[in-house]
């Protein structure tokens, strides 16, 4: 319901997504004390005074502070649970009483209400208006034409999508450049969101220098405020949560004991394998004899018919930069001998983001106990392949281990990783003609640089609405 309007407020309706499992909070971030207010009642109170409706999604209505609200907020549940920002969206649009919404993030402690009227100005002509600077646009915190957004976020969430870019294709979007939002808030307090223990400490940090722990018409905290009562302790029984699963693997090939590594226990076959051929060990899948697991003592026995070199027992290993304490036999003088990449592939940056999204999707070790990287393989167009480890380089070649015995031409895929791509994995996927590489994070210069060399494209930080593209960008089309 609409609350009285002022000549002050503005007709819109401010959706608050406080929604999320918090997974890499580890508890309810909206209820994060800073200096005295939840989390989600300083993002409502900031909105409150500009718009004439408030309308808070979420999943846990009973943990809503609603002594700290102003009257007249509406308090609705996600149609349908956990489908992320863009499904409380969708839950907040179908309810809105104009036509125009506010996305706001419940753990967005600062918002300026400047920077509101200055979305609102720019309005004409256009479906959403958001706020894009060097690390993307900022969906949770834009304008959205009800009538128009409404349809295409439910056929996008019908589509097994849940990403609020995802909708843009099919927008009029009008950008605002961060450094015009600067104009009116310098430090852009405004945009910051609390999603990590870091985030917490670091706004922790920044009210202290700055004196923005109270809200427009609070007192003033002292620094011993934020001393206390700010953190919740939780036994790890309290989280309800599963933690993630690590165990050292040995992998032994015609019995010889080449590497033990830290892994978690599940595909251990394709493990094996993947290493195996990443380091040119295995090369013809015909003379493959078989796999065999001893999960007991946490072994597994790679039988072949290929001849190996003589000094196998020899060979110096390298420990890699990959968590789960990698292993590799490559040094980099051994890369002179891997030939060029000349793969004639061609996709699109939407593509990319669409298929990064999916892999977030099918990641369910991640979305249950957390503490994942997940690998996965695009073919035909389609994820057709996704694993989960500890460690980056393990999910790596879990994927690569799969795809090798079920005979996939890798010469026409992309592989996607939500680590940071380091230079053995960059030989891993040039080992086995992979032409595409893309991670949601970070890639190492060492990485770019070999990537270059050995004709690989890579890409990395897929998301926030962009891609970089660190060596042979002529593979990926804008759009």
């Amino acid at each position: 319901m609409a609350s009285t309007s002022t000549s002050h407020k503005l007709p819109l309706t401010a959706v608050v997504l406080a929604g999320g499992r918090s997974l890499r909070m580890g508890v309810d971030k909206t209820q994060l004390d800073i200096g005295g207010r939840a989390l989600v009642a300083r993002a409502v109170n900031a909105v409150a005074p500009v718009v004439d409706e408030v309308i808070i999604v979420t999943n846990r209505p009973e943990n809503l502070p609603l002594a700290q609200l102003p009257d007249g907020v509406e308090v609705m549940a996600d149609k349908v649970a956990y489908q992320g920002p863009l499904g409380g969206l969708a839950t907040g649009l179908a309810a809105a009483s104009h036509p125009w919404a506010l996305t706001v993030a419940a753990d967005m402690p600062w918002i300026s209400e400047d920077v509101v009227r200055l979305l609102w100005s720019q309005r004409t002509r256009s479906d959403v208006v958001i706020p894009v600077g060097d690390k993307g646009a900022e969906p949770l915190l834009a304008l959205y034409r009800v009538a128009k957004t409404l349809p295409v976020a439910d056929a996008v969430l019908e589509s097994g999508r849940r990403r609020l870019l995802a909708m843009f294709p099919d927008l009029r979007v009008h950008e605002i450049p961060m450094a015009e939002i600067q104009k009116i808030d310098p430090e852009l307090a405004t945009l910051f969101n609390i999603n990590t223990p870091a985030d917490l400490t670091q706004a922790l940090e920044f009210a202290r220098a700055t004196g923005r722990a109270a809200g427009k018409h609070e007192h003033s905290e002292t620094a011993s405020d934020f001393k206390h009562g700010v953190v919740r302790v939780m036994t790890s029984v309290e989280t309800g949560r599963q933690m993630p699963v690590e165990t050292p693997v040995t992998i032994v090939l015609n019995d010889e004991e080449l590497a033990t590594v830290q892994a978690t226990p599940k595909d251990l076959d394709d493990l094996a394998i993947g290493f195996l051929v990443s380091e040119g060990l295995l090369t013809d899948r015909s003379a493959l004899r078989g796999v065999d697991i001893d999960s007991k003592r946490g072994l597994i026995f790679v039988m072949t018919r290929e001849k190996l070199p003589e000094d196998l027992s020899d060979r110096t290993r390298y420990i890699t930069s990959g968590c789960g304490k990698g292993v590799t036999f490559s040094s980099l003088a051994d890369l002179r001998g891997l030939r060029h990449i000349d793969a004639d592939l061609r996709l699109s940056s939407t593509e990319l983001y669409r298929w990064m999204s999916e892999l977030a999707d099918k990641s369910a070790d991640y979305k249950d106990r957390g503490g994942y990287h997940s690998c996965g393989l695009v073919a035909g167009g389609e994820l057709a392949i996704v694993r989960e480890d500890i460690g980056r380089h393990n999910a790596v070649d879990k994927v690569l281990g799969r795809a090798w015995r079920e005979g996939v031409d890798l010469t026409k895929t992309v592989l996607l990783s939500s680590g940071r791509i380091s230079y053995e994995m960059v030989v891993k996927v040039a080992r086995h003609r992979v032409p595409v590489v893309g991670s949601r994070s970070a890639a190492t210069d060492l990485a770019a640089g070999i990537a270059e060399e050995l004709g690989v494209t890579l890409a990395g930080y897929i998301r926030g609405g962009k891609v970089v593209l660190y060596s042979h960008p002529e593979r990926v089309q804008g759009g």
